[in-house]
Parts: C-alpha cells; sequence; structure tokens
C-alpha cells in the first residue's frame, strides 16, 4: 500500500513545491512595482482547424458570450428535435453576434455528462429529459460547425469536479461513472459525496481520476475543431478537512521517512494543479492550436481555499493559455471593489504566454445584488470594460447569455455595447 501511495503522490508533492516556490518569488516581485503592458493579442486572425477564420475583432480582443447548460436545455421543450436545438443555437449565435461578441464558450459538461457523444461520459439529461438518452444527433458538431460559419470562436466549457450539486441531476445514467465507480470496490473513493452541498464531486486526490478527466477533454480536442477548452471555478466543493480525510491519509502514510509532508490545503492545491497541468499538456500533445484557460473566482483568497493555485498558472509556463477572473464586482463592492481586483489580476500575469481575460457580470446589472449598489448607474459595465483596456487585458467574457434578454438591464446593456 505504502509503494502504491508513493507512486501515486510523488508527482504531486514535486510539482506543488515547485509551483509554490516559482509563484511566490514571481509573484511577490512583480506586485512591488507596476506591471508592464501586456502583450496584446496578435493582430493576424487565426484558423481553427477547419480553416475558419475567427477573432472578428480588427484590434484582436476577444470577446466572448458564456452560454450556460440552462440556456441549451430542451428537457422542458415540447420540441426536443435536432432542428429545434438547432434553432435555439442558431439564435444564440445571431444575438451574441448583435451583442459585438466574437466567441462563445459553451458549457458541454455542467454534471459529468455530454452534450455530444461520448466513451466516458452519459449524455446530459438536458437534452431528452433522462441523462444517458441519445438525443439522436451531436448537438457540439453543431454547435462547432455554426459558430465557425458565424465566424465565431467555440469554447467548450466543463465542470471539472462537480457530479451532482443540490441533488441536481436527481437521476444518474448507469454509465454515469460515480455509479459505475460505486460498484467496484477498488473505486469507490474516487467520487466523494458532501452532504452540505447535497452533491457528489470527482476525488481529485487520486490520480487516475485526474488522467479520466483528461482523458474526457482529449476525447472531444481529438473529435471536434473547438478553438478551446475552459475549466470554471468549481474545484474543491469545501474547506472541511473530512471531505477527503481518508484520501488525504492515505497520502500522509505513503510518505519516505524524512520526505516533506504538504498540509492538506497545500495538497489539495497540489492535485489540481497536476490536474490543470495534465489537461494543458494533453490538449497541447494533440492541437497546439486550442487554447485551455480557466474561469477562476475573482477572489485570490477563495481561489486558494478551494484548491485553485492561481498565482502558479499566472506565472508558470504548462498550466494554462489563458486565464479569466470572474470579476463580478462594480466599483462600490466593500470587500473587493472591480478596480482593485482587476489590477490585482494584472499584476499576477507575470507570464508572456498567458492571456487576461476579465469575466463580467451581465446578471448583476440593474440588480439588488452587492447592496443595491448595480442600481446606482447604468454605465458601470462600460466603464469596467474602458479600465481593463487601460490597464491592458486582452478581452472579456460575459455571464451570461440569458442575461442579455433581461429588461430592467436594457439600458446597461446598450450602453456597454457603446464601447464594444
Amino acid at each position: 500500500m505504502g509503494k502504491r501511495w508513493l507512486d501515486r503522490y510523488g508527482v504531486v508533492v514535486s510539482v506543488a513545491l515547485l509551483a509554490a516556490v516559482v509563484a511566490l518569488v514571481i509573484f511577490t516581485a512583480k506586485t512591488t512595482q507596476e506591471h508592464p503592458e501586456a502583450k496584446s493579442i496578435a493582430a493576424q486572425a487565426p484558423l481553427t482547424s477547419s480553416g475558419t477564420e475567427v477573432f472578428a475583432s480588427a484590434d484582436g480582443e476577444l470577446r466572448g458570450m458564456w452560454v450556460p447548460y440552462f440556456s441549451l436545455d430542451m428537457s422542458r421543450e415540447n420540441d426536443k428535435s435536432e432542428a429545434a436545438f438547432q434553432q435555439k443555437f442558431d439564435t444564440i449565435i445571431e444575438n451574441s453576434k448583435a451583442y459585438e461578441m466574437n466567441a462563445l464558450i459553451v458549457q458541454v459538461r455542467p454534471f459529468a455528462d455530454a452534450f455530444y457523444p461520448s466513451k466516458l461520459f452519459p449524455w446530459s439529461g438536458y437534452l431528452t429529459g433522462t441523462q444517458g438518452t441519445d438525443p439522436g444527433y451531436d448537438p457540439l458538431a453543431y454547435m462547432v460547425q455554426s459558430a465557425h460559419k458565424a465566424g465565431m470562436q467555440l469554447h467548450v466549457w466543463i465542470n471539472p469536479l462537480r457530479i451532482q450539486v443540490h441533488d441536481v441531476p436527481q437521476t444518474m445514467a448507469d454509465s454515469n461513472p460515480y455509479v459505475l465507480w460505486q460498484k467496484d470496490s477498488e473505486k469507490q473513493d474516487w467520487c466523494l459525496p458532501w452532504a452540505e452541498s447535497e452533491g457528489v464531486y470527482f476525488n481529485a486526490g487520486i490520480p487516475e481520476v485526474r488522467q479520466y478527466i483528461a482523458d474526457g477533454v482529449r476525447e472531444i480536442v481529438e473529435n471536434y475543431a473547438i478553438d478551446g477548452v475552459q475549466f470554471d471555478d468549481y474545484f474543491y466543493p469545501t474547506e472541511d478537512s473530512a471531505f477527503d480525510k481518508e484520501t488525504y491519509q492515505s497520502y500522509c502514510d505513503s510518505l519516505a521517512e524524512g520526505k516533506t509532508k504538504l498540509s492538506q490545503q497545500e495538497w489539495r492545491r497540489a492535485n489540481i494543479s497536476s490536474l490543470v497541468s495534465l489537461v494543458y499538456t494533453t490538449i497541447h500533445s494533440i492541437d497546439d492550436s486550442v487554447q485551455f484557460g480557466i474561469a477562476p473566482q475573482g477572489n485570490v483568497e477563495n481561489d486558494l481555499a478551494i484548491g485553485a493555485d492561481v498565482a502558479a498558472w499566472c506565472s508558470t509556463s504548462g498550466y494554462v493559455d489563458y486565464i479569466c477572473p470572474q470579476l463580478y464586482y462594480n466599483f462600490e463592492n466593500p470587500t473587493l471593489p472591480y478596480d482593485t481586483a482587476a489590477k490585482q489580476w494584472r499584476a499576477m500575469v507575470t507570464n508572456p504566454d498567458v492571456r487576461l481575460y476579465f469575466g463580467l457580470g451581465v446578471y448583476k446589472a440593474a440588480s439588488d445584488a452587492d447592496g443595491g449598489t448595480w442600481k446606482k448607474e447604468n454605465k458601470i459595465l462600460s466603464q469596467q470594460v474602458r479600465l481593463g483596456r487601460t490597464i491592458g487585458c486582452d478581452g472579456f467574457l460575459f455571464y451570461s447569455y440569458d442575461s442579455f434578454q433581461r429588461e430592467e438591464a436594457k439600458e446597461e446593456i446598450e450602453n456597454v455595447l457603446k464601447v464594444l
């Protein structure tokens, strides 16, 4: 058992120590001085593997629309046909183009499921109403083809660890990895339940699980001419040590005498960084033009608490091609104002090969969020775009597609469109 766990975790320990030292040295040095202007994206528009030109904006700025799974939900539709899905997605493209977007970030795996035929994950229940049921067509193939035809990039958005949350989905398919692994005595710890969120999550402390997630990414990159893969901010669901205490104890027991033991939080961050590095390497071994990005929380302390070592990813090669913090704060946020967060992230991205995008929260526009401060004026988002450009970010992603349809946010949206 000891050697088995040493084999499993030796790489994790090395990755953690190296990343921590490099990130600390670089981040500390850079935050004491003004960050140089970020490298702009090349004006020459790149081509997808299908030969379609993307990056519609002349200045190379990425302007992306997050399209969550519920914007693609067919389960409540009377007409669940392929034609109905295509019409729904065609409308998303048409509207997104009107909103001056040149990229779509489409959620294709929200709950260890798939909006495409997969050998590793069951069909998403949001296509038919039942997880594991084949809708009879390939949604992702159509989305890639249609986006490229419209001159837009298509990035697939994946939840890396989430299988179920708040009892959603209520029923899992027999082919769901959680259901399969619970029947295997050697794999029952590969997924972990967490009662507080009424959920189940992949156990990132198991190397075979990290490989399974990476293989799921490989399957997409090999079969579709996508432009990017994006993980969101769902990593460890809790800071509570009880969540994965048995896996962590196995790691501790595996250490040879004299080896440095990582704390549980350090070990978790090492697990996630190992996963991120593995996915990055997997993608670029298949198609070097496909970008790998992560959209972490905008609050760095929160990121560290859930295992996301964002400082390392922003400063060290081999993790991400882009980082897009979710800066869903306005300028009056008492905890973390937008301008403070934006400048912090600009200073953190010290690797010239990592692009920096800002995620903006359209869903908060004209709402009661943050003590009603989003109702004080209707130019918050446009001011956020202007500041982002001033400090040298490479583009913006907007959350989310449905939020652009909100009537109460009409003036706010009209104003931000004037600067896009």
